[in-house]
């Protein structure tokens, strides 16, 4: 099977956010938000899921199951993005509009997402 090159594009980048999990841990630990009774177990959870989805993505008998655990994280960490934007610490002092125009871009990651479902 030949799978497309946006296919891999998107593989690769969550099998990099998902080892950029490990590498820098404190980065995503401080978009949790503080209603989540360990961060660090779901640093590690998240970064795990990104990095076994991405790679899962580009295995033809898996890509779809991949795609639909994809979308699923999205809606999972969308608590974080909102974080990011409502609290000027997690936002890493990026500007307010980065961090809204940030929400709805999940909205484009899971459309991108959902066409590896069909």
């Amino acid at each position: 099977m030949n799978l497309p090159w946006h296919l891999y594009l998107m593989a690769l980048l969550y099998i990099i956010a998902g080892l950029n999990h490990f590498r820098n841990p404190g980065m995503y630990i401080k978009i949790i938000p503080p209603f989540f009774s360990n961060p660090k177990l779901i640093n590690i959870l998240s970064g795990g899921a990104e990095f076994i989805l991405g790679i899962l993505l580009i295995v033809p008998l898996t890509m779809h199951f991949a795609a639909w655990g994809i979308i699923a994280l999205l809606i999972a960490v969308f608590p974080a993005n909102l974080f990011m934007y409502q609290n000027k610490k997690a936002g890493f002092g990026l500007p307010k509009w980065i961090l809204f125009v940030r929400l709805p871009l999940q909205i484009v990651l899971i459309f991108w997402a959902y066409q590896y479902t069909l």
